[in-house]
Formats: structure tokens, C-alpha cells, sequence
């Protein structure tokens, strides 16, 4: 039976933990109607999870018995960071989530010369974040950076040990004989619908790996997902 996991600001080394969250306790008792000694899983967004059961939940604050606290494993040892060109709400919103469930530890949306959507809505995304982090078992939070454009982008991922620009006509990763281990911090760069700009693609080729997924034209959403599907897949 799996058991409802939730990230919050828990102190897990109490034996009692409690929650005044308007979120969180309405989840628990309108939603999924919990009772007193039912149990869940708390997370603090630093690795610590604890299986706990319910010892009260009213309107204004849930108790919990911590029963046993652990060490979440699933995370990859390599950091992913997601630079990925800010799309139409509903494209954003599935690629926000589908990273979170592939292992990204952070998302950059960039403003590239292509780029028609500006703008995103803040909170909706860190919810559909936290609640894909919850569904998969992650032992962090995802971290949703402030907007930047193309130039900001290529100034941050100068801190990473490993850039993949992906490209239409790009090299396969099999093809570019890389050993992902040997990276503590990867980059990968999704472009708009309407692809990168020639500027961009000079920056890119000056400064990154160029990498492809298919033959095919894909969305730009599809490559995200199929990029990091990818990528996650060389550091399990």
C-alpha cells in the first residue's frame, strides 16, 4: 500500500511533530480524510523523511507520532539543472513537473531570441513542484530559479561541469562518448518552439556540447522530458 508523502518546514528528530499548515491539514482531513493513527511519510526537503502516524487532526493543526525517521536514497549524486526556454503555461507547467519526476534539481526558465510566452506564474509552479516531488519520492525540493535570459543563462551554467545544448541534428549521447559520472554538475538547454537563433547557436557551439534526440522534430516540451530521460537514465 503506498503511503502519502509530504514535504513541509519539519523538525524530524522530535517525537512529535506538528503542523499548522492551512494546505497540509486541509489535505489531510477534508481530502484524504485521515484518522488518528493513520500514517504518512514527512519530508523536510533535506534528505530526512519520517514514516508517522496521525495523533490529531482539527481544523487549525495536525500532530504526528514520528515512528521511525530515515535517509531518502533516491537522489542521484550529480546535480541536473534544467535551463529550459519558457513555453506556453500548460507546456511549462508538464515540463515543471515531469523533471521534478525525472530527478532535476533545478529549473531555469530562460527568455531566448525565439521565446513567445513571458512570464510565468510563480506559486502555481513551486505547487506542481512540490506535489511531483511528493508523488515520486523525492528527498528534495526542486529548485524554480528566477527567470533569465539566453545571456544570464550561459553566465550560470559556466559553473557547471557538463553543458548539453541540445539541437536538431545534435550528436546522440551515445554518440558523444561521455562518462556522466565523472560530472558533479550537469546543464541541459531546451530551446523554444521556434528553435534557437543563430547568435545563440554560435554562443552554444563556442561554449557546450551540441546534443540530439531524434531525427524527428520534437516539441520543444517533448525534448525537455526526453532530454532529462536521457541524461538521468546514464546516472542511475
Amino acid at each position: 500500500m503506498r503511503i502519502n508523502r509530504f514535504f513541509g518546514d519539519f523538525n524530524l528528530f522530535e517525537k512529535t511533530v506538528r503542523s499548522s499548515d492551512a494546505e497540509l491539514v486541509n489535505q489531510l482531513k477534508n481530502v484524504l480524510r485521515l484518522k488518528k493513527s493513520d500514517e504518512i511519510i514527512l519530508c523536510d526537503g533535506k534528505l530526512n523523511e519520517a514514516r508517522s502516524a496521525v495523533e490529531d487532526l482539527n481544523n487549525n493543526e495536525a500532530v504526528f507520532k514520528v515512528l521511525e525517521t530515515t535517509r531518502n536514497a533516491n537522489e542521484f549524486r550529480q546535480d541536473v539543472v534544467l535551463y529550459c526556454s519558457l513555453l506556453k503555461r500548460e507546456n511549462f507547467e508538464l515540463v515543471a513537473q515531469k523533471s521534478t519526476e525525472l530527478g532535476v534539481k533545478e529549473i531555469v526558465p530562460v527568455v531566448a531570441a525565439k521565446t513567445v510566452k513571458l512570464g510565468f506564474k510563480t506559486d502555481r509552479l513551486r505547487k506542481i513542484i512540490k506535489e511531483a516531488a511528493e508523488q515520486s519520492g523525492r528527498g528534495i525540493l526542486p529548485v524554480l530559479s528566477e527567470q533569465t535570459d539566453f545571456g544570464g543563462a550561459i553566465e550560470s551554467a559556466g559553473g557547471n561541469d557538463l553543458n548539453l545544448f541540445f539541437e536538431l541534428g545534435g550528436k546522440t549521447l551515445g554518440n558523444l562518448n561521455l562518462d556522466f559520472f565523472k560530472y558533479k554538475k550537469i546543464g541541459i538547454f531546451i530551446g523554444p518552439e521556434g528553435g534557437w537563433s543563430e547568435e545563440e547557436l554560435n554562443l552554444a557551439n563556442n561554449n557546450f556540447k551540441i546534443a540530439g534526440l531524434s531525427r524527428f522534430t520534437l516539441r520543444a516540451e517533448t525534448a525537455a522530458i526526453a532530454a532529462l530521460t536521457e541524461v538521468t537514465q546514464q546516472l542511475q
